[in-house]
C-alpha cells in the first residue's frame, strides 16, 4: 500500500489554463488588462464566436478575427477540427459580425502563444467504444494532467443525451458502485465539464457526416446531429462541486451557446441537502435527481456510507422544493392569481393538487432507486418508498443493477418483480418508471463508470492508492471484454504475470535471504560449539 504522502488527494492548477473556463479567464483579463469597458459582455461576445467556430484552437481563431471569421489560408482540414451543428444566432452576413474590442484581442493573442496561457480544448478523447447495438459510446477523456474521466453519449429516437463526469473518482462510496471503488482525486473545472460536450459533439457530428450519403431528405431531420440532453450522472458527486457544475449548467442554458432548454439538464446527486436548496435559489429551472436507494435511514446507511447525518426526510423536502419552486414563484409574482385564505398570504399558501401535479409532469425532480436483490427492493421497501412519496407526486426511476467489479456479490431482481415493485409505488400517487438500460455490454450503464486503468492495470489493488499514481498509456482492444467477461472467476484463481526487471528483483531477495539464512545457521552453530568447549 502506498504511504499516506504519497496519495494525491487534490489536482495541481492546470497551465495551459482550459479556455472554456469562464471564471479563469475572467479572472486573468481583469489581471492583465484591467478594467475593460463592457468586459461581461465582451466575453459573451467571445464564447458566442468561438462555440459558432467549432472551438478551433485559440491562435486560429484570433488569426480569423482579422479576416472576417476565416483564418487566413486555413481551412477546416488543416487545423483537424470537426464543426458540429450549432444552434448560435450569430449572423454570418457581411457587415453583421460583431468585433471584439481591440485590447481583449490582443489579450487573446498574448495568451494563445504563451506556456501559461490559455488552450481551447486541455482534453484529449483516449477512447471511445461503442455498443454491439450502436446506441451507446463510452468516452474516455484524458486531462491535461493525466487524469482520466468518463462520460456516455447515448442516442434515443430523435434525441442524443450525453451523461458527464464533474470529478475525478468520487468520495461517496456506494457500494453498488463502480465509481466509487476510486476514491476522490479532485473536482473538474467548469471548462473541463464542458470539454466533455465539444469531444462527444464531435463524435456525433462525424458520424452525421457519414450517412448523410446513405438517407434521403426526408430522413435527414431524424439525425441525431447535436446534443439535445445532458445529465450530471457520470463519474463525481456534482454539488460537491458546486461552483463548476452551476457555471457549467449556465453554460449549457445559454441560447448564445449550447441552447438546450432548461428541462433537458439534469443534475443528480447523493444528497447534498444544502447544495440542493442551493440549486433551488439559484436554478430552480433545471431538473434534479435524488439518488435516494433505500426506503428509509437505515437501509440507506448500509449502501450509501455519505447517508449518516442526512435524515432522509429533509432530502425528500430538499426534492420537494425544487420541483415546487416555479411554481411557487408564479404565484409570489402574481398574487391576484390566486386567492387569499384568511389573510394567508400567496407565496406562503400551501400549493394545491393540480399546480402538484403540473409541476410533476415537467419532471423537475425526480428519486432515482437502484433495484439490488435484497430488503431495498423488497415489496415492504416499496410500500415505504410509496408513503414517503404520498401527495407530493414525485418522480421515481427505477434503475435495474448493472454488474460492477465492487466488492459485494450484488445481482438485479427479475423483470417481474420489478414491474411488481413499481405498481406498488405508482399506487401511492407516484409516477414511477424503470429505465431503459443502455450500454452494459461497454461497461458504459448506470454505476458502471471506472477507468480501466484502475481495475486491470495497476498492480496496488487498494482504493486508497486510486487509479492515477502512474501515467500509463493504454489501447483498449479485445483483450479487455475477454477479462470483464472472466471477471466472476476468483481473484486468486487468475495467473500471476511477473515482468523482467520485479523477477530480476525477487532473485536477488532470494539469494540475500539464503545468505544471511546461512550466516545465522553457521554463527548459532560456532556459538554452542566454543559454549560446549569451556
Amino acid at each position: 500500500m502506498a504511504s499516506a504522502s504519497q496519495i494525491k488527494r487534490h489536482r495541481d492548477p492546470l497551465s495551459p489554463k482550459p479556455l472554456l473556463d469562464r471564471a479563469t479567464l475572467t479572472k486573468s483579463l481583469n489581471l492583465q488588462v484591467g478594467t475593460l469597458k463592457n468586459s461581461e459582455r465582451q466575453i459573451d461576445l467571445f464564447y458566442q464566436l468561438l462555440h459558432r467556430s467549432g472551438y478551433i484552437p485559440l491562435d486560429v481563431f484570433v488569426a480569423s478575427l482579422g479576416n472576417g471569421g476565416k483564418a487566413n489560408g486555413c481551412d477546416d482540414d488543416d487545423i483537424n477540427v470537426v464543426k458540429f451543428r450549432t444552434k448560435n444566432g450569430i449572423s454570418s452576413r457581411a457587415g453583421r459580425l460583431p468585433q471584439l474590442s481591440r485590447s481583449f484581442v490582443q489579450f487573446l493573442a498574448e495568451n494563445s502563444s504563451s506556456n501559461d496561457g490559455f488552450v481551447t480544448l486541455t482534453s484529449k478523447v483516449k477512447m471511445q467504444r461503442t455498443s454491439a447495438d450502436g446506441s451507446t459510446t463510452k468516452i474516455a477523456v484524458e486531462l491535461q494532467d493525466g487524469h482520466v474521466v468518463e462520460s456516455v453519449l447515448m442516442r434515443h429516437e430523435g434525441r442524443a443525451t450525453l451523461c458527464v463526469s464533474s470529478q475525478v473518482g468520487c468520495a461517496m462510496g456506494c457500494t453498488f458502485c463502480a465509481t466509487g471503488t476510486m476514491g476522490i482525486r479532485g473536482n473538474l473545472c467548469s471548462g473541463e465539464i464542458l470539454e466533455q460536450l465539444v469531444h462527444a459533439s464531435r463524435i456525433l457530428a462525424t458520424e452525421t457526416t457519414s450517412q448523410e450519403n446513405e438517407l434521403n431528405k426526408k430522413e435527414r431531420h431524424k439525425q441525431l446531429d447535436f446534443i439535445r440532453n445532458v445529465v450530471f450522472m457520470g463519474m463525481g458527486e456534482p454539488l460537491n462541486n458546486y461552483a463548476n457544475v452551476l457555471a457549467t449548467c449556465r453554460a449549457l442554458i445559454d441560447r448564445r451557446l449550447w441552447n438546450l432548454a432548461h428541462n433537458r439538464v439534469t443534475v443528480s446527486t447523493v444528497g447534498v441537502t444544502s447544495r440542493m436548496r442551493d440549486l433551488t435559489r439559484d436554478l430552480p429551472e433545471v431538473n434534479l435527481a435524488l439518488s435516494l436507494h433505500a426506503p428509509n435511514q437505515k437501509m440507506r446507511e448500509a449502501i450509501v456510507p455519505a447517508a449518516k447525518g442526512t435524515p432522509i426526510e429533509s432530502l425528500i423536502d430538499a426534492l420537494d422544493e425544487h420541483m415546487m419552486a416555479l411554481a411557487k414563484r408564479k404565484l409570489s409574482e402574481n398574487p391576484q392569481e390566486s386567492d387569499s385564505h384568511d389573510g394567508v398570504a400567496s407565496d406562503d399558501r400551501r400549493v394545491d393538487i393540480d399546480e402538484r401535479q403540473t409541476a410533476s409532469k415537467k419532471k423537475r425532480a425526480m428519486i432515482e432507486y437502484v433495484m439490488l436483490v435484497g430488503d431495498t427492493s423488497s415489496f415492504e421497501a416499496a410500500h415505504q418508498l410509496g408513503k414517503l412519496c404520498e401527495g407530493r407526486h414525485l418522480v421515481v426511476n427505477l434503475i435495474p443493477y448493472n454488474k460492477t467489479d465492487v466488492r459485494d456479490t450484488l445481482s438485479c431482481p427479475s423483470e417481474e418483480h420489478m414491474q411488481e415493485f413499481r405498481r406498488i409505488v405508482s399506487s401511492y400517487g407516484a409516477f414511477c418508471s424503470i429505465r431503459r438500460t443502455m450500454g452494459a455490454d461497454i461497461a458504459g450503464a448506470c454505476g458502471q463508470l471506472v477507468v480501466d486503468q484502475e481495475k486491470h492495470l495497476h498492480k496496488v489493488g487498494d482504493i486508497e492508492d486510486g487509479p492515477f499514481n502512474e501515467k500509463t498509456n493504454i489501447k483498449h482492444d479485445r483483450k479487455v471484454n475477454k477479462t470483464n467477461s472472466r471477471s466472476q472467476t476468483p481473484p486468486h484463481d487468475h495467473e500471476v504475470k511477473v515482468d523482467k526487471k520485479d523477477a530480476n528483483m525477487i532473485r536477488r531477495l532470494t539469494i540475500a535471504t539464503a545468505i544471511s539464512t546461512s550466516c545465522f545457521i553457521l554463527s548459532t552453530a560456532l556459538f554452542f560449539f566454543q559454549r560446549r568447549k569451556r
